[in-house]
């Protein structure tokens, strides 16, 4: 598991499996219980705390990383590997999660 790869995860019901990213640096990881993680959703709002995903980077369908919902969660329910986001993609992340908390 590494910082900017986009994995399944199981959220408690009523949710679903879905993705997310992985925002945990890699520097403590294998320190940690628990990482830090951005759901990834299909319903896009197209506001400044999410991160558009396509194809194109390597998701199955349009989507977004949602980084108004960071959440702090058991590293071993982290699920397989979908992809993983290059630098560009990665800022744009970093950029979302500031609007988000406003610092």
């Amino acid at each position: 598991m590494k910082h900017g790869e986009i994995r399944w995860y199981k959220f408690i019901p009523p949710d679903k499996k879905r993705p997310v990213l992985i925002l945990t640096r890699d520097s403590v990881l294998e320190y940690l219980g628990e990482v830090t993680i951005a759901p990834i959703t299909t319903k896009i709002r197209n506001i400044p705390s999410e991160v558009f995903l396509s194809k194109a980077d390597g998701m199955p369908q349009d989507c977004a990383v949602n980084c108004d919902h960071l959440q702090t969660v058991p590293k071993g329910k982290i699920g397989a590997l979908i992809t993983f986001l290059p630098l560009p993609k990665l800022v744009e992340v970093g950029r979302a999660i500031r609007f988000a908390l406003d610092i």
